[in-house]
């Protein structure tokens, strides 16, 4: 039995190796690197702290019609004048064509509640400073009187911006003496409202003072027409399809994975479980094959004189069988003749004579090999066939 690993699955072994630790250094390498700011994202599924899961049930308690939007902004435009988007600090920024969807869905008479410091990427109209972070919240205070400061004349916000420079269409509602945190605008016959953060509406935020009042005015309309209320999570990276989900996981890495090592199995099986070819074999019945089985038998027995004696005896034989003379006749009588009537020239009589001694002692393999020869090209002038073919035939 053969022991050890083949060359072939050694290779095999090499090559699966290489491949998975190619794709480990691949999931590695583009695994999404780590928030350092451990901050949670304000969103309606998330129930810890710095989610907004609170404050979306407490507006379908108080028989808002709220709901979650996981489609791209274009899918606004159809009712834009009862609606108002909610976007709480979006992680995932927007293409242009999301951008220009937004900006005609405020001014088709949209309203949008923004949170954070990415607004700029959103509305070109924004003007905000460097983001900042603070751990803490920060007391702001009412700068006008609006509709928007009803029950809240301060409010508890984790800044993550400061508005810079206010446009003449632009209002500062709240501000700490720093900067303005909370700014309104209109953009055709849509508004746009901006929080520097999120806390107002966060499950650890809204029960602090104002921030509560602060979302309600946000939301509630200030025309007598209802409004849906879409709270987006599209750009929380919560898309509304199958595979947009899986993409922001490691899945695809996974699924090749499996495809490598299905294709490793397919292809091992396939290399072992095909047909057998059965190698070519030469016949050991062909004539070279016996003629080096036969000498390697006299090698080794050390014969020599045998195959002198075998064809001397057949040269014997023919030669008489040709002359018509009896077996007892004499070598030298034998080759006179031979030379007399067939023409044989030559030393032929002292060829019969050494070859008849050498079945009476030992022969080198030269002297052997050189008097076979010999009788093999007297028998050959008779055309005649070899000694050894004549023997196996």
């Amino acid at each position: 039995m053969q022991g050890g690993i083949n060359p072939a699955d050694r290779k095999l072994l090499w090559g699966a190796g290489l491949i998975a630790f190619v794709l480990v250094v691949g999931t590695v390498a583009f695994a999404p690197a780590e928030s350092t700011r451990q901050v949670e994202i304000p969103s309606t599924y998330s129930s810890g702290a710095g989610g907004a899961r609170a404050a979306y049930l407490l507006l379908l308690d108080l028989g808002y019609s709220v709901r979650r939007w996981e489609e791209p902004p274009a899918g606004l435009a159809s009712d834009a004048a009862n609606v108002t988007l909610i976007l709480a600090e979006p992680t995932v920024m927007p293409t242009a064509h999301e951008r220009r969807a937004l900006v005609e869905f405020v001014r088709d008479g949209g309203r949008v509640l923004f949170c954070g410091a990415s607004l700029s990427a959103f509305f070109a109209d924004a003007d905000l400073k460097p983001e900042i972070y603070s751990a803490e919240g920060k007391e702001f205070f009412a700068t006008l009187p609006s509709y928007l400061t009803r029950n809240a004349q301060r409010v508890n916000i984790r800044p993550e911006s400061y508005w810079d420079k206010l446009r003449p269409s632009q209002l500062a509602i709240y501000s700490d003496g720093q900067g303005a945190g909370v700014v309104v605008w209109r953009i055709g016959a849509g508004q746009v409202l901006w929080w520097a953060g999120a806390t107002p509406l966060t499950n650890a935020g809204i029960a602090r003072a104002g921030n509560l009042s602060l979302l309600l005015n946000s939301v509630t309309p200030w025309s007598a027409e209802p409004r849906v209320i879409y709270w987006d999570e599209y750009f929380h990276g919560e898309r509304g399809s199958l595979w947009s989900y899986f993409e922001r996981t490691s899945l695809a890495w996974g699924v090749l994975q499996i495809v490598v090592v299905f294709l490793g199995i397919l292809f091992t099986f396939a290399r072992r479980s095909g047909p057998i070819v059965v190698p070519a074999a030469d016949s050991r019945l062909s004539p070279l094959e016996f003629v080096d089985t036969m000498g390697g038998l006299y090698q080794r027995a050390g014969a020599q004189s045998i195959a002198v004696a075998v064809s001397y005896r057949h040269l014997r034989l023919e030669l008489t069988r040709r002359l018509g003379l009896p077996a007892a006749v004499t070598d030298a009588g034998l080759a006179r003749a031979a030379r007399e009537r067939l023409g044989l020239g030559g030393d032929l009589a002292g060829t019969l004579g050494d070859a008849a001694l050498a079945g009476n002692r030992d022969l080198p393999p030269k002297q052997a090999l050189t008097l076979v020869q010999k009788l093999a090209t007297y028998g050959a002038q008779l055309k005649l066939p070899r000694p050894l073919q004549q023997e196996k035939n």
